[in-house]
């Protein structure tokens, strides 16, 4: 019985984007060196690198950042609804990094941050959808999520706190939009301005919410909103 052999997958076509000649070649020459890997074609700007992707259909885009004419970021948008697109530069901005993910970008390499081996792996994994970073965009990437997720309790907390303070205090929604504007710093005139209404009625707000707060000054008002007054503490006078 004649065994047949498995078919040979056919390489990862690769286009290589970036502004410096001796780069682009020596990533090509690099990658062209392996087996599965081939490089498809290569460009010098965001809008060259739209063109070559479009005609010889890579698998695989290795995009810089910053290039004449049209720039990476540009590029990014229309590059991943036809290829993967793996970021391949030397800009390590935590901002740039976030920008390029949230654009479709399937990876982030900053050169001096790896090795020959590990640009290889790099590229077959974007090819199949996972992720690769370098460690500076790595760090980028952990200290966006730690940002987005202190955001995020902040704004629960925020939620939490307004909701327990209309329990125990019971103002109005309106009186808790005046306390909020008292506790940002806001004169009586801002606040008037900002709510669209006379100095005379934000005065009578004020009247009744230091009445319910049991406070007789902005500051003890604020900081029993905040929570930050001592347990028992009441207005004066």
């Amino acid at each position: 019985m004649q065994v047949v052999p498995a078919p040979v997958p056919p390489p990862i076509r690769v286009l290589v984007a970036d502004a410096n000649p001796v780069v682009r070649a020596g990533l090509a020459a690099l990658l062209n060196a392996v087996p599965d890997i081939e490089v498809a074609a290569a460009a010098a700007d965001g809008r060259a690198a739209l063109h070559m992707t479009r005609l010889h259909t890579p698998d695989v885009v290795l995009l810089d950042v910053r290039m004449p004419g049209v720039d990476g970021i540009s590029a990014l948008p229309h590059l991943v609804q036809l290829a993967r697109v793996l970021m391949l530069t030397y800009s390590q901005e935590s901002e740039i990094v976030r920008e390029t993910l949230l654009l479709g970008a399937g990876g982030y390499l900053v050169h001096g941050e790896f090795t020959p081996d590990q640009l290889v792996a790099a590229v077959r994994d974007v090819r199949v959808g996972r992720a690769h970073f370098s460690p500076t965009a790595a760090s980028a990437v952990l200290a966006e999520l730690r940002a987005s997720s202190h955001a995020q309790r902040s704004v629960a907390q925020s939620s939490e706190h307004h909701r327990l303070n209309r329990i125990e205090f019971g103002l109005s929604s309106r009186e808790e939009e005046v306390m909020d504007l008292i506790a940002s710093g806001m004169s009586n005139q801002q606040i008037a301005a900002t709510c669209f209404i006379s100095e005379k009625t934000v005065k009578n707000h004020i009247n009744r919410i230091f009445a319910k707060l049991r406070s007789a000054t902005r500051s003890e008002a604020i900081a029993r909103w905040l929570g930050t007054a001592r347990p028992g503490v009441t207005g004066h006078g």
